[in-house]
């Protein structure tokens, strides 16, 4: 469901909770900032992005010469997914979050403060 600019997918024990741009597809999304959050408060964050979406990336790199012009990609708390789109990025957290993988691939950044 929307919730301003973020794309929420509730599941039992956590959420999962995305950035896609203004407008974009749902279904094509290729490239998007992530959270999940446990239901204690925790968060995890990623960006999950395709190999199209890397690819893209090395060939600009290529013509601005950033990152040896295009020879190498690197994100910390990146999860590279074979398919576009937000439903088949749940699919691969949603195994993630039941293998427990997910506390190894994306970066802890804990409970969100209380602002109160």
């Amino acid at each position: 469901m929307w919730d301003g600019p973020f794309y929420r997918v509730r599941r039992e024990g956590y959420e999962i909770c995305f950035v896609p741009g203004a407008g974009e597809d749902l279904a094509e999304v290729d490239d998007v900032d992530m959270w999940v959050i446990l239901d204690d408060g925790d968060r995890w964050s990623g960006t999950v992005y395709t190999l199209e979406c890397v690819r893209r990336t090395l060939d600009r790199w290529r013509d601005t010469g950033e990152c040896l012009g295009g020879g190498y990609h690197w994100v910390w708390d990146g999860l590279l997914v074979r398919e576009p789109g937000i439903p088949a990025m749940v699919g691969v957290i949603d195994h993630l979050v039941s293998t427990g993988e997910f506390r190894t691939m994306l970066r802890h950044v804990g409970p969100e403060d209380d602002l109160d």
